[in-house]
């Protein structure tokens, strides 16, 4: 055994002197084992060579498995570590949002770099996708249950500019589901504690806040300034209207309502095939059939769970990751703990995007 490390050693001081790779090295040792073992094998028991290299060949058998093993390990992690930071190698559906030539790429600071660290070592995100956060405008639309968390997350996540629009003021009764206002905020707008909000989670993102109410006079002007609508409003009347205006305008649309324990959330976006609000619900049901959260009431960490998906689709459609909610529902009970994802079709007569290519 001291003769065949003795010989290693030579060969590995042979190498450096002469310049060789750090894996020319390693493979003239790795021929050097094998030649030992062969020997051990070939020649008869109780022969010079075999006494003078360990008598037995299950001591060197060992120790190529365990060089094997510790290689084995040092190229998964190297593998691993690449995974975490290369573009993802399949091709990712086509993102929502502004396309930037590379001339004009987004960088990051230090700061953003370690906040932002756990997305980009997701391989559907990576940094890609990331600087796609960084340029997504997005528009929520109601700064209560449901824009509530999706704010927070949304900003959270570094989607660089979100605008919110919203004509209530935060209320005590607010306070025990819309968990971006707090008590101290209690008679202000809601878009202006919502931005508070956004602004101390994370001094990085731009937030436009608009205290008034969204209406068909405003739709377009205000659309044009984004890429995705996230609408967390509480009445019919808004929901037809930002849908008509999203069509319109050709952006995607990620709705959510709820009521006492139960939650649904769909990606409206006719203009990619799916079918919008107006297809699935083409008319408003009667006030009577459906309470509003006052008259009805509503689990507090239910907004939280389905404004939370609302981002999550919001995050995915910028991105190109996974496969958002296009064309389906997802309705989650939170009393029995059961979700289901239903299938949604687009009306050819649908008065609203029937006309859309």
């Amino acid at each position: 055994m001291i003769l065949v490390g003795a010989m290693a050693a030579v060969l590995w001081g042979i190498g450096m002197l002469t310049g060789a790779p750090r894996r020319a090295r390693w493979v003239m040792i790795g021929v050097l084992l094998a030649g030992v073992i062969v020997v051990h094998l070939v020649l008869p028991d109780g022969h010079p060579l075999r006494m003078a290299t360990g008598g037995q060949a299950a001591f060197w058998l060992l120790v190529v498995g365990f060089g094997a093993v510790i290689w084995a390990y040092g190229r998964g992690l190297a593998l691993l570590r690449a995974t975490a930071t290369a573009t993802p190698p399949y091709p990712m559906a086509t993102p929502v949002g502004p396309v930037v030539a590379a001339s004009a790429k987004t960088t990051f600071s230090d700061a953003e770099l370690d906040r932002y660290a756990r997305h980009m070592i997701l391989r559907e995100v990576g940094g890609p996708g990331q600087k796609r956060l960084k340029q997504a405008r997005v528009l929520v639309i109601g700064a209560g249950g449901l824009g509530a968390p999706a704010l927070l997350y949304l900003g959270a996540a570094g989607v660089g500019t979100i605008g919110v629009i919203d004509g209530d003021l935060v209320e005590n009764a607010n306070l025990q589901r819309q968990v971006i206002h707090t008590d101290a905020m209690i008679g202000r707008p809601k878009v202006e504690s919502a931005a508070h909000a956004i602004a101390a989670q994370n001094p990085h993102v731009v937030v436009r806040p608009y205290h008034r109410r969204f209406d068909a006079a405003i739709a377009a002007d205000l659309l044009a300034d984004y890429d995705i609508v996230l609408d967390g409003s509480d009445n019919f009347d808004t929901r037809y209207a930002v849908n008509a205006a999203c069509v319109a305008a050709g952006k995607p649309l990620v709705a959510a309502a709820l009521t006492q324990w139960e939650g649904q959330i769909s990606v409206w976006d006719p203009t990619r095939g799916a079918p919008c609000y107006a297809c699935v619900f083409p008319e408003a049901p009667d006030r009577s059939l459906v309470p509003s959260c006052a008259e009805a009431g509503v689990i507090g960490p239910l907004p939280g769970v389905m404004g939370a998906m609302m981002a999550v689709e919001t995050i995915k459609l910028i991105t190109g990751a996974g496969q958002p909610l296009r064309g389906r529902m997802l309705i989650f009970d939170a009393l029995y703990a059961e979700s289901r994802v239903i299938q949604l079709a687009r009306r050819a007569d649908c008065p609203v995007c029937g006309a859309v290519a």
